[in-house]
C-alpha cells in the first residue's frame, strides 16, 4: 500500500520541476522554503507539495531556497516572499531560532508560516511537523546500527549543521537510546557535522576514519551525509570494516547497499511529507484550521495531523531499506 500511495504522488507529480506563479486571484500562493536547493530529499518533497497543490486545485506552489544551507540565505528568501505577498510560507529551517523574528514579521503581515521536516521555534510558527516521532527516530538509528555491528563497537554520528533542530534532537534521542542495557555494547566517540555539504561531509566522514582506527559504524541522520560517508567508506577501502546508516533516500542508496557500504538504513516519504506541509497550509490560509494545539488538521490522503501542547505534530513512522526492498523504493524516489 506504501508503495502504491507513493507511486500514484509521483504520476501526479511528474515533470514538475518548476511551478508558475499564480494567475488568478482566487489561487492560494503557497511557498515552500527548504533548506536548500539541489538536494534530493526536498526535490522530492516538492513533488508532493505539487500533487497537493493540483489535488487541491486552487493553490499555486513556489518552490525556493538558498543555494547553501544557512538562516541568513532563508531570511533573503522569506524577505522576498513577503514583498510578493505569498499566502503562506512552509519552511525546514537551518536554525530554529535565527529564523523567528523574520518569521513573526511575515505572519504579522497576515502569512501564516508553518515549519516541516526541521522546525523554527514556536514564536515563529503557526504549527510543526515533525516527519516522525523524533524518539523513534533515534531509536530506529541505534537499532539498525547494532544488528548491523552485532550490538558492539564504537560509532560516530555525521550530522548536517551545529544548529539543525531536527538533528540535534535525534542525536539527543540516540544518546539517550544507547543509555538503554541492549546497547552497551556500542561507545560513541563523536559527532561531527558536514554543513548539508557533499564535499566537506566526506572529508568529515574520512577525518573520523583518521581519527577513529577502530570506528565500526557511522549514523547520519542526513540524506546529503549518508551518501557521503558512504562514498567514503568504498573510497577508503574499508567496505565490510565500517558501516554508515542512518537517513537516506532510496535511489541514492541504492549503490552503496549493493557495495557493502550501507547494510540498512531508514527515511519517511519525503513525497508524502512535502504533501501534507502543503495541504496543511492551505487548510490555514483557508480558514478551516487555527493549527492551535488540539485541533485536528486535515491532510487529503494522509489523514489528519493532531497539534499537540508544544504545537508541534508528527506525520508517520520511518522505514527501513535494505537489499531485501531498496531497489523496488529506488524507482520512487
Amino acid at each position: 500500500m506504501w508503495i502504491k500511495k507513493t507511486a500514484a504522488a509521483l504520476m501526479l507529480a511528474a515533470g514538475a520541476m518548476t511551478v508558475q506563479a499564480a494567475e488568478s486571484t482566487d489561487s492560494i500562493r503557497i511557498a515552500m522554503l527548504v533548506k536548500s536547493l539541489g538536494n534530493g530529499f526536498f526535490e522530492a518533497a516538492r513533488d508532493g507539495g505539487e500533487e497537493a497543490a493540483k489535488e487541491l486545485g486552487n493553490v499555486d506552489l513556489i518552490y525556493t531556497g538558498p543555494t547553501t544551507a544557512t538562516s541568513e540565505g532563508q531570511i533573503d528568501v522569506i524577505n522576498s516572499l513577503i514583498s510578493q505577498k505569498v499566502d503562506a510560507i512552509v519552511v525546514s529551517a537551518n536554525d530554529p531560532d535565527a529564523l523567528v523574528p523574520i518569521a513573526k514579521k511575515a505572519m504579522r503581515r497576515g502569512i501564516p508560516v508553518l515549519s516541516f521536516d526541521s522546525g523554527i521555534s514556536k514564536d515563529g510558527r503557526v504549527f510543526h511537523i515533525n516527519p516522525s516521532n523524533a524518539e523513534l527516530i533515534g531509536y530506529k538509528q541505534i537499532a539498525m546500527i547494532s544488528e548491523t555491528l552485532g550490538g558492539k563497537g564504537e560509532i560516530a554520528v555525521l550530522s548536517a549543521t551545529a544548529q539543525a533542530t531536527n538533528q540535534n534532537i535525534w542525536i539527543n534521542e540516540m544518546k539517550k537510546t544507547l543509555k538503554k542495557p541492549e546497547f552497551s555494547g556500542l561507545k560513541l566517540v563523536d559527532v561531527v557535522y558536514g554543513d548539508d555539504q557533499s564535499d566537506k561531509s566526506y572529508r568529515e566522514a574520512v577525518g573520523l576514519f583518521r581519527k577513529h582506527p577502530n570506528l565500526k559504524g557511522i549514523i547520519a541522520p542526513t540524506t546529503v551525509g549518508i551518501t557521503a560517508a558512504a562514498k567514503a567508506v568504498a573510497d577508503q577501502g574499508l567496505v565490510g570494516k565500517v558501516y554508515v546508516s542512518g537517513l537516506g533516500l532510496p535511489s541514492e542508496m541504492a549503490g552503496h547497499v549493493k557495495s557493502g557500504a550501507v547494510d540498512t538504513f531508514a527515511i519517511w516519504n519525503p513525497i508524502d511529507l512535502g504533501y501534507t506541509a502543503v495541504y496543511a497550509a492551505h487548510e490555514i490560509v483557508a480558514k478551516k484550521s487555527k493549527g492551535e494545539p488540539g485541533d485536528r488538521v486535515r491532510i487529503g490522503r494522509m489523514g489528519s495531523l493532531k497539534i499537540d501542547g508544544k504545537g508541534e505534530t508528527a506525520m508517520a513512522e520511518p522505514f527501513v531499506f535494505n537489499k531485501v526492498n531498496v531497489d523496488n523504493f529506488a524507482k520512487i524516489f
